[in-house]
């Protein structure tokens, strides 16, 4: 058997999940799937996976194959297309990775419309909550809202996102005023799960070099953004997320920004491919496509906030809590 072939199929394997959707993808049967690889283990002479009933899982020598063997099946690829020179065209499966939220609002339109551009192109995209290895797992593309150690990545700049703390405007009306990070203490907080359910850390004072972090009892934690909007705008409490989440809420009224003063520097937003993927031409396609629609799309969400009309909030009935 061939040992590229065998990657090929192995790499399919951990691309679906089991033998059985490597055999729907590569078009082979489960037995032929599975002699791959049993050559590919006893190639190496340890065992890769790990296979269960409904699953597979790498062994700890597999996990440094199936890297290995990513490498290996990329450079082919990049050999290829290089070798086929301007001829070539986008063809084949582009791999993309987005937050879940990013990735539905914001990357799919993009996507579809891609596809239909570029209808030799499929697309599979990975809407994961973690970090994910770009080269490791095999991603052509991801969608980073962050800001970028250096590594070997090449990054596309997008725009640029706040982190903001919002409120329903009857919420505000009828709780103390917040003016500044440590009145959040007296509030009702809707905390996101990663991203700090018992304290949120503000900018130092002019003059101080110390965060200010602000610690809480959460009244509620969720690991979903859309559910930390919809209680905010149903007046539970105070959230904080990024502005791109809520930026159609603030423009229709249903939720209002505090502490903008307090707010921390901006978060880039960037388009990144491993080094060598630009040369791709189904990566390169999407990148040239993307890009200008990311930026207005960006673009359009700041301004949806900056443009937010100055509501006041109206006086609390009764007497006030002091502070």
């Amino acid at each position: 058997m061939d040992r590229i072939d065998a990657m090929k199929v192995f790499v399919a394997a951990l691309d679906e999940g089991s033998l059985a959707g490597a055999s729907r993808r590569t078009g082979r049967s489960p037995a032929a799937v599975s002699r791959a690889v049993a050559f590919l283990e006893a190639h190496v002479g340890v065992p890769l996976l790990h296979r269960t009933t409904r699953s597979l899982k790498l062994s700890e020598a597999g996990e440094r194959y199936a890297v290995a063997c990513r490498k290996v099946l990329m450079e082919l690829e990049e050999a290829d297309r290089s070798a086929a020179g301007e001829r070539s065209v986008p063809h084949g499966t582009l791999t993309i990775t987005a937050t879940m939220f990013a990735g539905v609002e914001i990357l799919r339109p993009i996507v579809d419309a891609y596809m239909d551009a570029f209808p030799t192109v499929s697309v599979r995209l990975h809407l994961l909550e973690r970090a994910v290895n770009l080269i490791d797992e095999g991603m052509d593309l991801a969608l980073r809202i962050t800001r970028l150690p250096d590594s070997t990545l090449v990054a596309q700049p997008v725009g640029e996102v706040r982190r903001v703390v919002v409120a329903a405007p009857r919420y505000l009306a009828a709780h103390p005023r917040i003016g500044e990070p440590a009145d959040l203490a007296k509030h009702q907080v809707i905390a996101m799960r990663h991203m700090g359910p018992e304290s949120w850390s503000f900018p130092p004072l002019e003059g101080s070099s110390v965060p200010r972090a602000v610690a809480f009892t959460p009244r509620l934690v969720v690991n979903n953004v859309r559910a930390a909007i919809a209680s905010a705008v149903d007046g539970h409490g105070v959230t904080r997320l990024l502005s791109y989440h809520v930026a159609t809420e603030i423009r229709q009224g249903q939720l209002q920004v505090v502490l903008a003063d307090a707010e921390p520097p901006r978060i880039p937003v960037h388009l990144v491919a491993p080094y060598g993927r630009l040369s791709v031409p189904k990566v390169r396609a999407f990148v040239d496509f993307a890009l200008p629609l990311l930026r207005t799309r960006f673009a359009s969400l700041a301004k949806d906030l900056e443009m937010a009309p100055a509501r006041p909030i109206p006086p609390r009935r009764g007497r006030m809590s002091a502070g």
